[in-house]
Parts: structure tokens; C-alpha cells; sequence
């Protein structure tokens, strides 16, 4: 398939929203998920000085000649993790986080993000380190089994592991095409408006191939030290487990964190390093929904940096679901 144009396929998701809720917009800003541009180039033309953009994606950094070139030395680029945003960046007035996995990716079925087109199974947003392949046909059953439980919710994770430690003794799984074949053997017919039945374990294997929720939580943290008193950190999400990791996040810096629950146990005060732009998670408008139905998913939180100094994160503390030791 073609290299993603990115003023015709990506779509920037709560771009509106986002702008409405930090204006004006002034100074450097991180774009820590660069993807296709489209949330740098919203920042840049409205108003911010400098632009440094993050992706570990070479295609990301592809597409950037075909947009970046007009802004010269407003745009920045470092291809690595917004886990390591700090290294790069400093003092910033604003961190933008779209999390997950992007359009350009999914678009492309050679990137195998997607059983939509038959591709390799890869899922890799680096292109480097191993892959989905690799997982489904080198892990045990147990592992596999927990990784889709875990990372992607989904209930019937040990009869798809054993469909999947199954079909993998006859031949190896290469493609999506395949491996979508095998989970949706083993998972009841699909009621109407129901997601296909492969669709969580996609989610929970790409998010494993990837430390989706080891680069979250540490990302956070690296915002929380790169942004300057009253820098201001944008995180858009698309599940309830990464939602829940920034909304524990933002409640805990921002001393709101109330009571504790089985996965994040009550802690103790500490001085605010946030505060809470809203409480309540902005979804996309009827008009976005209309024009861009991936939206549909969307959250957006926002907090503001206060002059408290930057500390550690506890992932646990956090919410974010873990493998156990050796899991991965």
C-alpha cells in the first residue's frame, strides 16, 4: 500500500477541543507522538514558537519533508520514545500525547497493525525489536494468554492462546489474515454492531509488542519533569485502560486521587505537581464524530505543570495493568 498522505488520510482527533482549552498557544511545544504531523502543524499555526516533535516511527519521520520544510528551524524532530522526551527537551510550555496507534499505521497492511488487509504480522511502530510473529509463535500459552487478558480485556484469553499454541504446531503464523482466522474459529459469530471477535487481541498484542503501558507511564513522567511551571500536558486516549492510567495520573499530581481500589491502593499526599484542567474527559462533538468516525473513542485530559518538584511514578499505583515477572 502507498505511503500515508497525511493531509488526506490522518485526521487529528479532538484538534479543536485541544486548541480551544490551551489558548492562547505561545512558546515550545513537545508533539510527543508525531505520526503523520497533524497535531504540530495545528500548534504551529496556532501561534507556538517551536515545535518538537517525537515519534519512534521512521515513517513519521518520512512523511515530516512533506510538511515540515515551510516551518524551518520551528520544527525539531527526534525519532525516539516520548518516554525519553525529557532528554530532548526542557522547560517547555506544552506536552501533546496521542496515544496508541495511528492512522498511518493502520492503514498500511504491510505494518500488520490491522486484520482489516492481510499483511505480515508485525505491529512493530519502531520496525525494529521483535515482532508480533514473534510473540505469537515463541511465547507459551500461559504468556499469550495473559497478555490478551490483560491488555486487551477480553475474557475467552486462554481458548484463544490454546487456538493459537494449536495452529502454530501445524505451521507458523505469519499474517493477521492468519491469525485473525484462528480467533475468530474459536469465539462465538458476532451479534450486529458488535466489533469482530479478533479485535481485543490485536489491541492486546500490539500493545505488548510495543510496552504500550511501560512507555505511558514513563512518558507521563517525562512530561511531568520536561514541562515549566505552568506548562500545560494534553494526553488523547482510545481505551479505558490508557484512559484510566492518565486520569489516575493527573488525580494523583493533582492531590485528587481520593480512595484507593484493588489496583491502585490509597496514597499518601504529596505536594501537587498538577492541576486538573477537567475533571471530566472531553469526547469528540457530533461534527467530529461525523467527520472522522475513529474519533469516536477519544478522550482528552488536560492539566497544567505547578512549580512542585517532578518525582517518580508508581505504574502500579497507576493502574496500569502489568504481566506478571517473565511474562514478556
Amino acid at each position: 500500500m502507498e505511503h500515508a498522505n497525511p493531509d488526506r488520510r490522518h485526521i487529528p482527533v479532538l484538534l479543536t477541543a485541544i486548541l480551544d482549552h490551551i489558548a492562547p498557544v505561545e512558546g515550545v511545544w513537545v508533539d510527543g507522538t508525531l505520526g503523520a504531523g497533524g497535531y504540530a502543524r495545528g500548534l504551529l499555526e496556532a501561534g507556538a514558537d517551536k515545535l518538537i516533535g517525537i515519534d519512534r516511527d521512521p515513517l513519521a519521520h518520512e512523511l515530516a519533508k512533506t510538511w515540515a520544510a515551510p516551518y524551518g528551524d520551528k520544527v525539531e524532530l527526534h525519532q525516539t520514545t516520548f518516554s525519553k522526551l525529557d532528554q530532548v527537551a526542557s522547560g517547555v510550555d506544552g506536552v501533546v500525547l496521542d496515544l496508541g496507534v495511528s492512522s498511518m499505521q493502520l492503514d498500511q497492511a504491510e505494518r500488520g497493525f490491522s486484520f482489516q488487509g492481510n499483511g505480515p504480522l508485525d505491529m512493530r511502530m519502531s520496525q525494529t525489536g521483535p515482532s508480533a510473529k514473534d510473540l505469537v509463535n515463541e511465547y507459551d500459552e500461559a504468556q499469550i494468554a495473559d497478555i490478551i487478558y490483560l491488555f486487551g480485556e477480553d475474557r475467552a484469553s486462554r481458548r484463544i492462546a490454546k487456538a493459537i499454541v494449536k495452529a502454530r504446531e501445524v505451521a507458523p503464523i505469519e499474517t493477521t489474515g492468519h491469525l485473525a482466522e484462528i480467533i475468530q474459529s474459536v469465539m462465538p459469530r458476532p451479534k450486529p454492531g458488535q466489533s469482530h471477535p479478533a479485535t481485543r487481541s490485536f489491541q492486546a498484542i500490539r500493545i505488548a509488542v510495543n510496552d504500550e503501558f511501560g512507555e505511558l507511564v514513563a512518558g507521563l513522567e517525562a512530561a511531568e519533569r520536561a514541562l515549566k511551571p505552568g506548562g500545560l500536558l494534553v494526553v488523547v486516549s482510545f481505551h479505558s485502560l490508557e484512559d484510566r492510567v492518565v486520569k489516575r495520573f493527573m488525580r494523583l499530581r493533582a492531590g485528587e486521587a481520593g480512595g484507593g481500589s484493588r489496583y491502585a491502593p490509597e496514597q499518601t499526599p504529596e505536594p501537587a505537581t498538577f492541576k486538573l484542567i477537567n475533571k471530566k474527559a472531553i469526547g469528540p462533538d457530533a461534527e467530529e464524530l461525523e467527520r472522522n468516525p475513529r474519533s469516536r473513542s477519544a478522550l482528552l485530559r488536560l492539566a497544567r505543570r505547578t512549580d512542585a518538584e517532578a518525582r517518580e511514578v508508581n505504574a502500579r499505583a497507576l493502574g496500569a495493568p502489568q504481566l506478571k515477572e517473565g511474562g514478556s
